[in-house]
């Protein structure tokens, strides 16, 4: 094997050589950048794209240079922050995440907290004084583990924190004490082990590998595949793995975990577009599964964070001529930088953030024409409904517009009632990445719960689609095929009318004006002064 799949090395205070999204993956791409600017990222290696196609054919000198890869990298991170991966007294605990070399959010794995196990997790406790951070730790690797390794389903481990929430008769997760949660650690790790391949191995460094492999099998999954094909991405070689040194925003009510844009995805304005969750970690924001806060309680809990963040993402925008889509974590009161990348965009958006960067100066006229270049004409209108209507509910509004169609519940039926030649609102309890076929077909999108930076509201905005999320007056019921929109009965088949900009659910189908946004005039005057693509 060549030195195209030897491990890269990316540290905050070290710049390195330069490495391409080709190569490493358009995550660790962005984490290099940061890097380089001086912003807090926590170490981390890349197995580079070239190992992924061969690793899952099954290769066996791909196989050989994955494994001498985990080995190098790993002593390289315990030299970096002073632990040991599998050690009782100060373990090192490490994320394995995809990358390809374009973004694809949600579509492939991530397994976080690897390295805990029976003598580990008392290790960290050791380490941290937070035997609940400990525990929760662990039983978040056990449901990873058995979900991307395993290929388990969500439900029995969603039942058992149901019950335990129960149990103790408290509202969520985040309310369970240390005690609570050890339990719920063993309950889970009963149950993965009904699995085949479900429950991690008490060796660390096993637990590495499977996960490694598994997340370059994620190239391969159903919904990835299926992204591909609705992007065009054909060509792409694979996705890069990149092991990082784990950061805990589950460790404390000065902890948590982020999404912020550098301008707002949805409208293209020039103001920061947050989701944060307190005392979680980041795939309980991008899952879409609860619903987080926004800026402004942020910035009460955590001012010096909050002003830090904006400034790192200010710089990093700045550094890219482009709108940023930054991921991030704060433990204990520090912020880590985690990921950035060109954030995707609803058509108008697209439009408004080009027409403004101009204005700005930070980019010039032919790169904004590029920018916009392959967007679909029709998608760049501004609609609105012709007559005002009650509102039914009220929800969050990931991506604007308005939008009328015919209630679905899954994927399947969206794409059945579309062949069909009906227009459909795709109405689910979260917005998971798994519905990413039925997203390509619907009008909007309604959901239950989850945020405006979930990985899925970020695909139905590329996609241009009308999407409101965290309805708290929705309640789905999937086996009858109905669910309760505030008052209302909502069977499958009837209409339902979405206004993204307003934030509203009305019963009813509504008939939709379209005009061309403010913005087309500029671009237009710009193409008749014969300015052409960069």
């Amino acid at each position: 094997m060549s030195d195209a799949v030897e491990p890269l090395f990316i540290a905050s205070g070290t710049k390195g050589p330069e490495i391409t999204a080709e190569v490493a993956g358009s995550k660790a791409v962005g984490l290099w950048r940061m890097a380089r600017l001086g912003l807090p990222v926590p170490p981390a290696f890349v197995l580079p794209t070239a190992l992924c196609q061969r690793v899952n054919a099954g290769d066996g000198a791909a196989l050989e240079a994955l494994e001498r890869g985990l080995v190098k990298g790993i002593a390289w991170l315990e030299e970096r922050t002073g632990r040991r991966f599998g050690d009782a007294r100060a373990p090192l605990l490490i994320s394995v995440r995809s990358g390809a070399a374009v973004s694809m959010p949600g579509m492939l794995q991530t397994v976080l907290n690897i390295g805990l196990d029976d003598e580990t997790v008392h290790g960290l406790i050791r380490l941290t004084g937070n035997p609940r951070l400990a525990f929760d730790c662990w039983r978040r690797l056990i449901q990873s583990y058995a979900e991307v390794v395993g290929d388990a389903r969500p439900d029995d481990f969603d039942r058992c924190l149901a019950a335990m929430v129960a149990a103790e008769q408290v509202e969520g997760e985040a309310e369970l004490d240390s005690e609570a949660m050890e339990r719920l650690a063993l309950d889970y790790r009963e149950l993965a082990t009904r699995l085949d391949r479900g429950a991690p191995p008490d060796n660390p460094r096993e637990q590495l590998s499977e996960a490694a492999r598994a997340v370059f099998r994620s190239w391969d999954s159903p919904r990835a595949v299926e992204y591909r094909r609705l992007n065009g991405l054909h060509k792409l070689a694979g996705t890069a793995v990149t092991v990082q040194a784990m950061v805990f925003g589950n460790s404390g009510p000065r902890s948590g975990a982020g999404v912020v844009f550098s301008r707002n995805p949805a409208t293209g304005a020039n103001a920061l577009y947050l989701d944060f969750l307190f005392d979680a970690q980041g795939e309980d924001v991008v899952s879409g599964r609860r619903t987080p806060v926004d800026s402004t309680r942020l910035a009460s809990r955590l001012p010096d964070v909050a002003k830090q963040l904006a400034d790192g993402v200010r710089r990093i925008e700045q550094e890219q001529r482009d709108a940023q889509d930054v991921e991030f974590t704060v433990d204990d009161g520090r912020l880590y930088f985690l990921q950035t990348r060109s954030a995707k965009r609803t058509p108008l958006a697209a439009l408004s953030m080009a027409v403004a960067m101009v204005q700005e100066g930070l980019i010039d006229i032919p790169t904004a024409l590029a920018r916009i270049g392959t967007i679909d004409p029709s998608a760049l209108t501004v609609s609105h409904f012709a007559e005002p209507a009650e509102a039914g509910a009220q929800a969050i509004s990931a991506a604007p517009g308005v939008a009328s169609g015919r209630v679905v519940f899954d994927s399947q039926r969206a794409q059945e009632w579309t062949q069909r030649g009906e227009p459909v609102i795709l109405v689910r309890p979260d917005t998971s990445t798994e519905d990413v076929a039925g997203f390509a077909v619907a009008q909007g999108i309604l959901t239950a719960a989850g945020g405006r930076t979930a990985h899925a509201a970020v695909v139905a905005r590329q996609l241009g689609k009308v999407c409101l999320v965290g309805c708290r007056t929705l309640a789905i019921d999937e086996e009858h095929r109905q669910a309760m929109l505030g008052d209302a009965v909502v069977r499958e088949g009837d209409w339902i009318s979405l206004d993204g900009d307003a934030g509203t659910i009305a019963l009813g189908r509504r008939s939709i004006v379209s005009c061309p946004p403010p913005e087309a005039a500029e671009v237009e005057r710009w193409k008749q002064a014969g300015a052409g693509p960069a």
